[in-house]
């Protein structure tokens, strides 16, 4: 009969083969996906009540940041680990958790249009990723093309992964609140910021890029009554 340590170490390695587990579970339509990372995700989103997402949109801006796993670094060059684009232009408003060995893929095919063929994120990702919400990393990419179905954007094309929310500015109150959406288009949280904004043009063309899409339900039937 083992002793009790034996069985303890037999204990602890099986929770460590769990976990491992855990953190590789795949994807199969979109393998690149960090999938734990991206549940990790959706747990901190769901901790940001509308109180959280009414202040100042600074404040807010790093709640995204650390929902997404994401540091808030504004000091380093792009493509060093800076972050202050994130959710900060009509473009930078997908959150995306990809495995590691996706995250030097450069979009070399040009499968993505409207996306450089050198478009090297992979230095950034790891730098900016914060360790805590499993394997994999975080990274804010570019919302073009996700209006397509399937969607042809930096996440689903570039880094084969889904995204695990995406900022979509509503037209209902004029974009001054937002909506975060999962990769199936539902909603996730709602928040209507102080400002400073970012920019009314900004705002505008975050909508635009998605409208007409499953992207873009959530943000047409937001009640104004509410977010008002």
């Amino acid at each position: 009969m083992r002793s009790l340590a034996a069985r303890r170490l037999v204990a602890i390695g099986a929770l460590a083969r769990g976990a491992r587990a855990l953190s590789m579970k795949l994807d199969s339509a979109y393998p690149g996906t960090a999938v734990a990372r991206l549940q990790a995700v959706h747990a901190r989103v769901a901790t940001l009540d509308r109180d959280a997402l009414g202040k100042p949109w600074p404040e807010v801006r790093r709640s995204l940041l650390w929902a997404g796993g994401l540091k808030d670094d504004t000091r380093s060059r792009p493509g060093q680990g800076y972050t202050g684009h994130a959710f900060n232009d009509y473009n930078h408003c997908d959150l995306c958790t990809m495995l590691g060995d996706v995250q030097d893929e450069r979009n070399a095919n040009g499968a993505v249009s409207e996306i450089s063929r050198s478009n090297a994120l992979g230095e950034g990702i790891r730098l900016a990723s914060l360790p805590e919400l499993g394997a994999g990393g975080s990274w804010s990419t570019c919302t073009n093309g996700c209006a397509s179905e399937p969607p042809r954007d930096v996440a689903h094309v570039q880094f084969r992964a889904r995204i695990a929310f995406k900022l979509v500015w509503s037209p209902v109150d004029d974009y001054a609140s937002f909506v975060l959406v999962d990769d199936a288009g539902e909603l996730l949280a709602t928040g209507s910021p102080v400002p400073p904004l970012p920019s009314y043009d900004q705002r505008t063309m975050n909508y635009r890029v998605v409208q007409g899409s499953k992207y873009a339900t959530a943000a047409d039937a937001l009640d104004a009554s509410v977010v008002g």
